[in-house]
């Protein structure tokens, strides 16, 4: 009898902005908002199941979507009531998926722009295949 296998790879071909900012999901979202002139909207929690006996984990999520170029953003929060999304970047509060193309000028414009405001304490870029936990990262 022939046996036939399944490989599954995850969809990595995003970049990973890593924020460290002592804020409310909310509050981060309205500075990033007036200072880079970006348009974050609330979206549903992004969930993750650990064990399939247990309830989902909720982080928030707020999205916002470039037209020209067709660039899809997301600022997900790292920590919840539930735990830490990705547990090896526990010292970081929120991350931006930045899925489609973005040239290096705008990615640089993003980061220093987000550098810049004064409750982030750091914004780097990480590399997402790095991380143990990076199929929790997928949306």
């Amino acid at each position: 009898m022939n046996k036939t296998y399944l490989k599954l790879t995850l969809d990595l071909d995003f970049i990973l902005i890593a924020i460290t900012a002592p804020l409310k999901d909310y509050i981060l979202c309205h500075k990033i908002n007036t200072r880079l002139n970006t348009q974050f909207a609330k979206v549903d929690d992004h969930e993750i199941f650990f064990n399939i006996d247990e309830p989902a984990w909720s982080f928030s999520k707020y999205y916002f979507f470039v037209e020209q170029g067709e660039v899809e953003y997301y600022l997900i929060s790292n920590k919840s009531s539930d735990g830490v999304l990705v547990p090896e970047m526990g010292n970081v509060d929120f991350f931006i998926i930045i899925k489609q193309f973005i040239d290096k000028e705008d990615l640089n414009y993003l980061i220093n722009g987000l550098n810049k405001l004064p409750d982030i304490q750091v914004a780097a870029k990480i590399e997402p295949a790095k991380l143990k936990s990076k199929e929790n990262l997928v949306i």
